[in-house]
């Protein structure tokens, strides 16, 4: 039996997108605002579209903050999709909103040198610290973005990306692995990044 995945549904992501594509690669997905299923999942996953501060409200608003700080501090798997990855963060240039802050530093702006938001496809380089979800998936593939702010490289980042500056495009703390691109837009890439995380947490 498939272990079950929720989804965070604090109405700030493309949701059923992420859904569908986990579901694709065989998980048993759940998508909700209910923090008891929350707690009952066995890993989770944190998508966000659109502006920092409306996320990070919006996920304290909806009752769910304790819940993915509870998953967090425990080691769980946690999966972070674009905005989702940033709110993991102490803050961002984009709101004076704080952030969860289980991941230091804040989110940077990209330079006025480049158009943005950055969208469309762009390859990401795996680091030496190459993250078990990135297996069978080549250093320079291309994946999906949308955004117009993004973390700076450190020791946490596991794939790094460039638009104007280099910059983190994924990232791994304890049982924390965020990406600032959308795997489920990323097409046979993406869906093998999911694919590996749910290996992972069907093997836990």
């Amino acid at each position: 039996m498939s272990a079950r995945i929720a989804v965070l549904d604090y109405g700030m992501g493309n949701l059923h997108s992420v859904a569908r594509a986990l579901d694709r690669v065989g998980a048993d997905v759940v998508v909700t605002a209910r923090a008891t299923e929350v707690a009952d999942a066995d890993a989770l996953v944190i998508p966000g579209v659109g502006q920092f501060g409306a996320c990070v409200r919006a996920l304290r608003a909806a009752g769910l903050e304790d819940g993915a700080r509870g998953f967090i501090a425990a080691g769980r798997p946690v999966f972070g999709v674009c905005v989702g990855m940033q709110v993991l963060f102490e803050g961002s240039d984009e709101d004076a909103e704080a952030g969860l802050g289980v991941l230091p530093g804040r989110v940077r702006r990209l330079p006025p040198t480049v158009r943005v938001p950055h969208t469309g496809w762009n390859t990401v380089a795996w680091t030496g610290r190459r993250h078990p979800y990135a297996a069978g998936i080549p250093d320079g593939t291309a994946f999906y973005f949308v955004h117009s702010f993004a973390p700076g490289v450190d020791d946490r980042t596991v794939g790094v990306s460039e638009h104007g500056r280099v910059f983190a495009a994924a990232v791994s703390e304890g049982g924390v692995f965020a990406t600032q691109f959308h795997p489920e837009k990323s097409g046979e890439a993406g869906l093998q990044l999911y694919e590996n995380f749910v290996k992972a947490v069907n093997a836990a």
